[in-house]
């Protein structure tokens, strides 16, 4: 199963009693159905936990005749739930307080009287047209809508959440509108928020990982930087030392300068800290590399 799947999967097993907060999750479901009129009300959606559920609500609440439709091939992915009497759909509409003279679908505050009954509402609003990104491959929390004034509404109300502070930000997407969260700690609070704590503690566990990941990624190239670094500063003075062999000046060195050729010579991968400690007496990285720089400037005099 993929995340999201797992998210509603997770939102779908949360047990209550409470009929305030079923009636205000059912009601999120219900405003982001295919329908949802005084004569017509169609649910439709690709998971399988959510219809499920939208079925239970609405059979616990209100009783009405349901007609339940499954995918019946292996390229539809989609399941319908339809209350069948429009005497039904006119009860349940005029419950939530909507008016069928109404020309755009809002949300309707009333049927939300606290912070209780919203978080219920978002929750269902996840389930119904909600999907998260694996975090693993990146962070995205989106909720689709149909209707523009709808998807106002519900930013709105996330934005003025008191027990939860979200910058949800709204764009438009192939005749759709889009409410969208990127922030991988705003969507830990979010998924916490509605109820689906373990899908919270997945992207919390996933952001730790990539973090170790690339703190691991700059150490290791800071070390492969500085090892190359090291091979060719490296390089030129063991060219230096040599040429002064060749030449016969290296005899005429000062001690000083000998056993800091030699050490280079027979360790090329020593930094100069490290070569510095080798020295009988130890000296410090500075006094190693004015050495070494002695020597490259007096490989190049007969230039």
């Amino acid at each position: 199963m993929s995340f999201a799947t797992d998210t509603k999967k997770e939102l779908c097993s949360i047990a209550t009693t409470d009929v305030e907060l079923l009636r205000s999750e059912f009601y999120a479901m219900l405003l982001l159905a295919r329908h949802f009129s005084s004569e017509k009300i169609v649910f439709k959606t690709e998971n399988k936990y959510t219809a499920d559920h939208f079925v239970s609500l609405c059979s616990m609440l209100f009783s009405p005749i349901i007609e339940c439709k499954k995918p019946l091939t292996n390229s539809s992915k989609i399941y319908t739930v339809t209350i069948v009497d429009s005497a039904d759909c006119k009860r349940i509409f005029d419950f939530y307080g909507h008016d069928e003279r109404e020309v755009n679908l809002r949300v309707n505050r009333a049927n939300l009287l606290d912070s209780r009954n919203e978080r219920a509402f978002i929750r269902g609003l996840f389930l119904a047209c909600g999907s998260v990104t694996d975090p693993d491959k990146a962070y995205h929390l989106e909720l689709c809508i149909a209707h523009k004034n709808l998807c106002t509404d519900v930013c709105n109300i996330i934005r003025d959440l008191e027990d939860c502070s979200i910058t949800i930000k709204m764009l438009s997407r192939n005749g759709s509108y889009i409410a969208y969260i990127k922030d991988s700690e705003q969507i830990t609070d979010f998924l916490a928020f509605i109820g689906a704590s373990n899908s919270a503690m997945s992207v919390m566990g996933a952001k730790a990982l990539k973090q170790v990941r690339n703190a691991l990624n700059r150490r290791v190239n800071s070390e492969v930087a500085n090892l190359q670094k090291v091979a060719g500063a490296s390089a030129v003075q063991i060219k230096a030392i040599n040429k002064l062999k060749a030449s016969g000046k290296f005899n005429t060195l000062s001690e000083e300068l000998k056993e800091v050729a030699c050490l280079r010579l027979e360790y090329p991968e020593l930094s100069l800290r490290d070569m510095g400690q080798m020295l009988n007496p130890p000296i410090s990285r500075s006094g190693v590399n004015h050495r070494l720089t002695k020597l490259i400037k007096l490989s190049q005099e007969d230039e």
